[in-house]
C-alpha cells in the first residue's frame, strides 16, 4: 500500500511538473493575445481549456466534499474551508459528517458535543454559527437547505460569497463569487504587470469567462488551477489590495480563546484561576478572552465558573 501511494505521488509529481511548463507556454501567448485584441468569445473558451485540462489532469478528485450533492455536507465543508487548509479540514470533515450526519443531528446535538467534535479546526465561533444554522433551517426552511442566495445570507455565519458558494456546489447554480485561489488564476493571467488589483476589477472577468453550464467543476477547477500557481509562483495574490498576512497564532488572543474551548471541552466547568494555570497566560488576558466567548454565545457563566454554553 505505501508503496502504491508513492507511485501515485511521484506520477503526480511529474503531471504538475509538465503543466508549471505548460502554464508558461499558455499564459505568455494567452496575455499577448488578450492585450491586442481583448478578451474575446474565442480567448474565454482558449482560457476554459486551459484550466479544465489542468484540473482533469491533475485536480483534486480525493476531497470527499466533491464527491457529494447533499447540501447540508456541503455546508459543513464550506464552512470549514474558511480560512483553514484543505489537509486539516480532509481529516476533520469525515469526523464532524460521522458525528453529525444530517442537519437534524447537528441543530439537536447540545453545544458542548460539537464543539468536541470541532477541536483541532480552529476559529471556534464557525461551528457554532454552523450549529445554528442547521437550528434555523429546521424551524424556519422545513429542514430543506435554501437554494437561493439571497435566503442562504439570512442563516447564521452565511456571508455573500459563502452563499455564492454553496449555491454553485450544492446546486449547481452559476453565481459570481471570488476566494483565495480563484483571486490567483485571475491576477496570473490577466494582471501580469499590476500590483493592489482590486476584487471588483477581477469580478468582471469571473462573470464573463464563467461556464454556466457547468460552474460547480469550473469553480473547482479555478481552485486547483490556483493551487498549483501558489506552488510555482511567488502567490499573485499578494498583488492584490485585499490580500493580509494572518497574524501570528503564538501569544495571540486567538490562541487564548482556543485554549479556553480546548479546556471546557475536556471538563465539566473551570474558574478564570484554573484557566490562567493551566494556559500560562496573563490573568487579564484570559478574562478578556472568556468575556468575549461569553459574549459570542460560545461560553456561559455560572456563578464564578465557566462551562461550554
Amino acid at each position: 500500500m505505501i508503496a502504491l501511494r508513492v507511485i501515485v505521488y511521484t506520477i503526480n509529481a511529474m503531471k504538475k511538473q509538465s503543466w508549471i511548463e505548460k502554464d508558461v507556454i499558455f499564459v505568455t501567448g494567452f496575455r499577448k493575445k488578450v492585450a491586442s485584441t481583448g478578451l474575446t468569445g474565442g480567448s474565454i473558451r482558449s482560457f476554459r481549456r486551459q484550466i479544465y485540462k489542468y484540473y482533469k489532469t491533475v485536480g483534486r478528485d480525493d476531497l470527499t466534499w466533491r464527491n457529494t450533492n447533499d447540501p447540508y455536507h456541503i455546508l459543513v465543508s464550506e464552512i470549514m474551508l474558511q480560512q483553514t487548509q484543505v489537509e486539516r479540514v480532509k481529516r476533520k470533515y469525515a469526523e464532524f459528517i460521522a458525528a453529525f450526519p444530517t442537519l437534524k443531528h447537528l441543530a439537536d446535538a447540545p453545544l458542548s458535543k460539537v464543539m468536541k467534535v470541532w477541536q483541532g479546526m480552529g476559529y471556534n465561533r464557525r461551528a457554532l454559527m454552523l450549529k445554528r444554522a442547521a437550528e434555523c433551517v429546521i424551524k424556519e426552511h422545513g429542514g430543506e437547505l435554501p437554494n437561493d442566495i439571497e435566503t442562504l445570507r439570512t442563516l447564521p455565519g452565511i456571508g455573500a460569497a459563502t452563499a455564492c458558494e454553496i449555491a454553485s456546489f450544492a446546486f449547481d447554480q452559476p453565481t459570481v463569487f471570488i476566494e483565495t485561489n480563484i483571486r490567483t488564476v485571475f491576477i496570473h493571467f490577466f494582471f501580469d504587470e499590476s500590483t493592489a488589483v482590486h476584487d471588483k476589477e477581477i469580478m468582471p472577468l469571473i462573470e464573463r469567462t464563467l461556464d454556466r453550464k457547468d460552474p460547480r467543476h469550473w469553480y473547482y477547477a479555478l481552485m486547483d488551477y490556483g493551487v498549483m500557481l501558489k506552488a510555482v509562483y511567488p502567490n499573485p495574490s499578494r498583488r492584490s489590495v485585499h490580500y493580509k498576512k494572518q497574524s501570528a497564532f503564538h501569544g495571540s488572543d486567538r490562541k487564548i480563546r482556543g485554549g479556553v474551548i480546548r479546556v471546557l471541552t475536556a471538563r465539566e466547568r473551570t474558574t478564570i484561576r484554573s484557566l490562567v494555570k493551566e494556559l500560562e497566560a496573563p490573568e487579564y488576558r484570559v478574562k478578556k478572552n472568556v468575556e468575549k466567548l461569553v459574549k459570542e454565545g460560545l461560553v456561559k457563566q455560572q456563578k464564578n465558573s465557566f462551562c461550554i454554553a
